[in-house]
């Protein structure tokens, strides 16, 4: 789903008050976030009975006056109605780094609400598409046991290959990749700091290969920074990682009106109403 497209649209009455026009966009990978992906994901969890809390961290020093008060680190937590599963704003909380990108989006779930830690987790950084993630949440709120396998690993690959995706040559049980070479899903070692409720993720020797999960990202072209990237611990079940899958290959065009500077010319668009 790939052409270079007329940049001239019929003049649209939004442009005249200063806001810019809106078009269905496609690939999904390629699309961005739109410049809102916390409010996209936001108001999919406010829509399925999530509870939010901001949770703001900082300094005072003794005599400050209120309007000098360092904030020094802020996160706002979703938590699911069962207490099981929750996902946290963090770009404000001095993230860690995926592919050079700052980690936006935490999503973590637990199969007993009395234990304080997650059995896994996954992370989203800005440039994924808030209609993937919300996807993935909508699954993690759908399941009974969100801690609970209800798939093999092989439900990710078709997830993708349903929508034109094809299997990596070089490893055909555990990668997918888009026609265009520019979004791809891998099932390899997870990246260092990607927490998980397995301890024998955490029983690594220096050169013994790490745990693996599932990992996906795009690129603008091949050697290119990277547009996002998103990581899957260990235990994250698969059919989780299917929905998102599902929902990042769709041939179903998005709605945007913040186009990426660097897949611009890649993009197939049309005015939306």
């Amino acid at each position: 789903m790939e052409a270079l497209l007329h940049p001239h649209f019929p003049f649209d009455p939004s442009l005249a008050a200063g806001v810019s026009p809106a078009y269905w966009v496609g690939p999904r990978h390629l699309a961005g976030d739109d410049g809102r992906l916390y409010d996209a994901v936001a108001d999919s969890l406010s829509g399925m009975g999530w509870t939010s809390l901001a949770v703001t961290r900082g300094r005072r020093e003794p005599d400050e006056l209120p309007k000098e008060h360092q904030v020094l680190r802020s996160t706002v937590l979703h938590l699911s109605r069962d207490a099981l599963r929750w996902a946290q704003w963090v770009l404000a909380d001095e993230p860690f780094h995926l592919g050079g990108l700052p980690v936006a989006w935490q999503v973590s779930a637990r199969a007993d609400a009395t234990s304080p830690l997650a059995e896994w987790s996954a992370y989203f950084t800005p440039g994924v598409p808030g209609e993937t993630i919300a996807d993935f949440l909508a699954a993690l709120d759908a399941c009974g046991r969100p801690t609970a396998e209800t798939a093999d690993r092989d439900a990710v690959l078709k997830a993708a290959t349903t929508h034109g995706w094809f299997r990596d040559a070089d490893e055909p049980q555990a990668g997918a990749m888009h026609p265009t070479f520019t979004g791809r899903l891998g099932f390899a070692e997870v990246p260092s700091l990607i927490q998980d409720g397995d301890p024998c993720a955490l029983l690594v020797e220096a050169d013994d290969p790490g745990a693996r999960g599932w990992q996906a990202w795009a690129q603008a072209r091949e050697g290119a920074p990277y547009l996002w990237a998103a990581s899957f611990s260990a235990s994250v079940p698969h059919g989780l990682v299917a929905a998102f899958a599902t929902s990042l290959s769709s041939t179903t065009p998005v709605r945007r009106r913040v186009l990426p500077e660097s897949t611009r010319d890649r993009l197939l668009r049309a005015p939306a109403a």
